[in-house]
């Protein structure tokens, strides 16, 4: 029976936590997804497109490899420190909010980058975009976790990291027909107006997470129109009592620290989420900031290496979607298929005589699998943590992972400075995949033991109010 607001009936105890996993695909997710999939287009495209513009600012600033590996790294730095602030802003205040000036953030520094007059400026406005680029993926994740089943929640954020991937792939197109024409500057002018002529939009449509809301105690009126959204019949009221029956304490993240990351099953968690986390960064922000220059070093035109790593970035987002729905029903272990086949293929890659069609088509393969594993990495980093905490382990997971993004240009730079081959990098960065599957598979023995002690969906949503005192 339908009840509103002005209902005269006594409250009743709602679960949120039941009425989330019961639900069917409805409009309101769908439009939740998409919202998300798009801010996530343009932060690829802004995170991404870096490497890409890297020709012309070797070629118009005068850039040298240690300083295009120094800006590929300021970027990932700032995103570093982004995700980790924004995750906790997140937390305190709301998913929505952050997410808003996240957005705003990156447009504008965007739009600020194309007026960059040296390259000491371009560094610094680098760092400023990367924070704010770091700051919006975790909180994009936290929000759409928290109104999905937990059947669908890595298919989910597979499908909006989607938009991050081709936000990439576009990214090569675009700087090689913007840039030669009107500059690189260009191609950022564009990617900031773009983006800040989304904010409106998120104005207007994007909802705070009724999970969260219902653990910090925290307008009911916004609970009831979700919970109304995803369950048509269901007549939540702003009086009614909103419950979270899967999750444990803390139950606020207002006094969070990072030892909560380590508490009890988290303690393993974490740690193996943060190394497999490390491995695959490390592996996809050496090919997408050093791709580009290494197959062009090689023998590939500037033009055929754009088509390669967009190419590439196609096939990981492929090989995402393959791997997404397993994800759902394995866990951790599903991921672990990939980085075992990526590992042999950059060895091969390395130490193999292949021709060049024969290195376009093992990169192919081997990225896509590199970026595979990338999309498995950020379907999970949230699933472990209660909603109190789950933008700051997200966040966290996501700036420690910056780790080997960070390190990775920098070594690349370092080291084609000193006029190693290049296919003898491909070598080096095989330890990754390894380092990711290994973390994956004792992952997956860990969540199997937490997933047994999670409480399964009760026979009611709701409850009369005096129900809550007895129910245990």
């Amino acid at each position: 029976m339908s009840m509103t607001a002005t209902d005269p009936s006594p409250p009743v105890v709602i679960e949120v936590t039941d009425v989330i996993e019961r639900q069917r695909i409805n409009a309101f997710v769908i439009r939740l997804v998409a919202i998300s999939w798009t801010v996530t287009f343009l932060d690829g495209f802004d995170m991404l497109v870096i490497s890409f513009v890297a020709p012309y600012l070797r070629d118009g600033f005068g850039a040298d490899v240690i300083s295009l590996g120094e800006l590929f790294a300021m970027g990932v730095f700032g995103a570093m420190l982004g995700g980790i602030a924004f995750g906790w802003l997140g937390d305190r205040y709301g998913r929505r909010p952050i997410i808003i000036a996240s957005v705003v953030a990156f447009g504008a520094t965007s739009m600020a980058i194309a007026l960059a007059p040296n390259m000491q400026v371009l560094l610094a406005l680098r760092f400023l975009n990367g924070v704010a680029l770091g700051g919006l993926m975790p909180l994009a994740w936290a929000l759409n976790i928290e109104y999905v089943p937990r059947r669908y929640r890595a298919t989910v954020v597979t499908v909006i990291m989607m938009g991050y991937t081709l936000g990439g792939v576009v990214a090569g197109p675009m700087t090689v027909w913007l840039a030669p024409l009107y500059g690189w500057q260009s191609v950022f002018m564009v990617s900031g107006v773009a983006t800040l002529l989304l904010v409106p939009l998120l104005f207007a449509l994007l909802p705070e997470s009724a999970r969260y809301l219902a653990v910090k105690g925290r307008s009911p009126d916004k609970i009831a129109k979700a919970l109304n959204a995803l369950a048509p019949g269901l007549g939540a009221r702003p009086q009614d009592r909103f419950m979270v029956t899967d999750e444990t304490a803390p139950a606020t993240g207002k006094g969070f620290r990072i030892a909560t990351l380590f508490k009890g099953d988290l303690r393993p968690i974490t740690s193996l989420l943060w190394l497999a986390y490390i491995g695959s960064s490390m592996a996809v922000y050496f090919k997408s900031n050093w791709g580009p220059i290494i197959f062009e070093d090689v023998g590939f035109t500037r033009t055929q290496a754009a088509m390669i790593m967009s190419v590439s970035s196609i096939g990981g987002s492929l090989a995402g979607l393959a791997l997404m729905r397993f994800t759902d029903r394995l866990g951790p272990i599903a991921i672990a298929f990939y980085p075992m086949l990526a590992a042999p293929l950059l060895l091969v890659m390395g130490l193999a005589p292949v021709s060049l069609q024969g290195l376009a088509a093992f990169s192919l393969l081997s990225m896509a699998m590199i970026s595979g594993t990338h999309f498995g990495m950020h379907s999970i980093a949230g699933i472990f943590y209660p909603s109190a905490i789950r933008a700051n382990g997200a966040g966290w997971a996501t700036s420690v992972a910056k780790i080997g993004s960070i390190f990775a240009p920098l070594l690349g730079g370092y080291l084609l400075a000193m006029n190693i081959p290049p296919r003898l990098l491909f070598v080096l960065l095989a330890a990754t995949p390894l380092l990711s599957c290994v973390s994956l598979l004792l992952l997956a023995r860990v969540g199997n033991r937490q997933a047994a002690r999670t409480p399964v969906p009760t026979d009611n949503i709701v409850l009369p109010a005096h129900a809550v005192a007895t129910k245990p």
